[in-house]
């Protein structure tokens, strides 16, 4: 199953079309919006990086970036612009608005998805270099593997500990229960759903005040609400 997911936003939809075939040809998972009002109405906190055009409708690529930049699930979330507009200030606007990088149209596939690549690494080489997760008084200590709230430890197994920690490292993220499978149990063909619930049950009665932030969407799966 694909890692990482992206969002293209553009309102050339043959355009849209092709990237989307070039990035998923790379192991990526791909969807598109032809405006900004439609990628709105998505959980952008739910892709780990955005492409945006600039020049849509009533709301433009940059005024998207704003938004997203100003709501705290996506603040962090990274940003490309592909954009026929080729100016200095285009490019100044487009970082000060909070873009990781701007390519401008007509634009090799290769190099788009060689930069893309590099910035997903990038991010994810940031999150393994940090030794702490953190949530209020809520830590997880990942060269120790140790769980606390209020430096009191509490232990968890090794299924415990690995959902917390990626509910954590992917705070506001949904998970279904098919992708927890796979990541948590990738060489256990026989585990059951079940056993997904039965851990989720048991890690909220172990993280006690913090129990409400593991959240279960009906029929979509579990995310840790932050």
């Amino acid at each position: 199953m694909c890692l990482y997911r992206i969002l293209v936003v553009d309102d050339e939809e043959d355009l849209c079309e092709v990237i989307r075939f070039a990035l998923e040809t790379k192991g990526y998972a791909v969807d598109v919006a032809y405006s900004a009002e439609e990628a709105l109405m998505k959980n952008l906190h739910e892709y780990h990086l955005l492409l945006l055009d600039i020049m849509m409708g009533e709301i433009s690529g940059f005024k998207l970036a704003r938004i997203i930049r100003s709501n705290p699930k996506t603040a962090t979330t990274p940003i490309v612009f592909l954009s026929a507009k080729d100016t200095e200030n285009d490019r100044l606007t487009a970082f000060n608005v909070g873009a990781d990088d701007y390519i401008t149209k007509p634009f090799s596939l290769r190099e788009m998805a060689a930069r893309i690549h590099a910035i997903i690494s990038r991010v994810e080489q940031t999150k393994l270099a940090q030794p702490l997760l953190l949530f209020d008084k809520l830590k997880i200590d990942l060269s120790k593997k140790q769980v606390s709230i209020e430096e009191q430890e509490i232990q968890f197994t090794k299924k415990e500990f690995e959902l917390l920690k990626l509910f954590m490292e992917n705070k506001n993220r949904l998970f279904s229960r098919e992708e927890l499978l796979k990541r948590i149990w990738p060489d256990e063909s026989f585990v059951l759903a079940r056993t997904i619930d039965v851990n989720i049950t048991r890690i909220r009665k172990k993280i006690g005040p913090y129990e409400k932030n593991i959240v279960t969407k009906l029929g979509l799966g579990y995310y840790f609400e932050g």
